[in-house]
């Protein structure tokens, strides 16, 4: 098994995807620093050329990859970002892309991904039923799989976001980081740990079918039921072979923050209210997790905006409606 991704992988793959992913924009949330009474920096990396920071670890994973490998093209599974991210590389490198999803994936996410060329195949009702597709894929059809977290490429990659997160707030105390299967939690912690080791990581994520949190609270990777959740980008297992982000945060991670389907709500009406962005649901739970209360105001904050691929005609009801706009008032 390869060792975890460390600082030297990250910077060597921030030299890799240089040039191909945008280096997103740091920003003052007056808002915020009010309500948390410390400094808040919200990091807008939904702005990312696929509207979500997958892409780094996607463009990251491809560029590892052998000509004999390109060759026979790549597989994942995804709750959609990973895929669209990957799709997207794919079609830069021109190598054939097949997606995996359940049929929890929204279905703007789906067409997303169809239309930067990768081939989508449907497979069951939960991100552990769609990875069969995967192996199938594997095992039939030569593919080479890039998981969409649990992979030491992808990783780094998600880790170079924590080197401009240092960058932009040097007297950083703590990261606000959205939580799934943690890769971008992973890479992000390693990178940060390595440079402010005193730093707290905290990852913010859903009530309902939360698996990591699951996980680290049983001491191993377990499987949760997943359930419908606005924080969609945010469902899936871990894995129960995970290798690389369970032990990671294990190790890395200060806390887990869990949000009620209300407070996700509430975060994404004040990104659209107070910050003029249209972030997704589970990009939004840093500054959800805020205005819940759940944050300790413990010195300068960075929250990550890591998705903007929602439904327009969700995001839109959301953010008209009288008495959510009367509590972020």
């Amino acid at each position: 098994m390869r060792a975890h991704p460390g600082l030297a992988e990250i910077e060597r793959a921030r030299a890799a995807i240089a040039g191909r992913v945008r280096r997103t924009p740091a920003r003052l949330s007056p808002r915020l620093a009010e309500r948390l009474g410390v400094p808040v920096v919200l990091k807008h990396e939904h702005e990312q050329i696929t509207g979500a920071f997958k892409l780094r670890g996607a463009t990251n994973a491809l560029a590892n990859l052998s000509e004999d490998e390109r060759a026979r093209g790549v597989v994942t599974v995804s709750t959609g970002n990973h895929g669209r991210a990957l799709a997207h590389a794919a079609r830069e490198a021109g190598v054939r892309c097949v997606v995996a999803m359940s049929r929890l994936v929204p279905g703007n996410k789906r067409d997303a991904i169809a239309a930067l060329g990768a081939e989508i195949a449907i497979h069951g009702a939960s991100q552990d039923e769609a990875q069969e597709e995967v192996d199938r894929r594997v095992a039939e059809g030569g593919l080479v799989e890039i998981p969409p977290f649990d992979h030491p490429d992808v990783i780094a990659g998600q880790g170079t976001l924590g080197l401009e997160i240092v960058e932009d707030v040097p007297d950083l105390a703590q990261v606000l980081i959205p939580l799934s299967g943690g890769g971008l939690a992973a890479g992000v912690a390693a990178a940060v740990k390595a440079k402010r080791p005193h730093a707290r990581i905290v990852g913010i994520t859903m009530e309902r079918g939360a698996a990591m949190h699951a996980s680290l609270a049983a001491g191993r990777p377990v499987l949760v039921e997943e359930a419908p959740s606005l924080a969609d980008s945010l469902g899936g297992g871990i894995g129960l072979a995970n290798r690389h982000t369970f032990p990671m945060l294990r190790d890395l991670m200060d806390e887990v923050v869990l949000l009620t389907e209300d407070e996700i709500t509430l975060g994404m009406a004040f990104c659209h209210v107070a910050e003029g962005v249209m972030v997704e649901g589970g990009g939004a739970v840093g500054p959800g997790a805020i205005l819940a209360g759940k944050v300790r105001p413990i010195g300068p904050t960075v929250a990550l905006l890591t998705g903007a691929n929602v439904d327009p005609a969700q995001h839109a009801r959301i953010v008209s409606d009288p008495e959510i706009l009367e509590r972020l008032a």
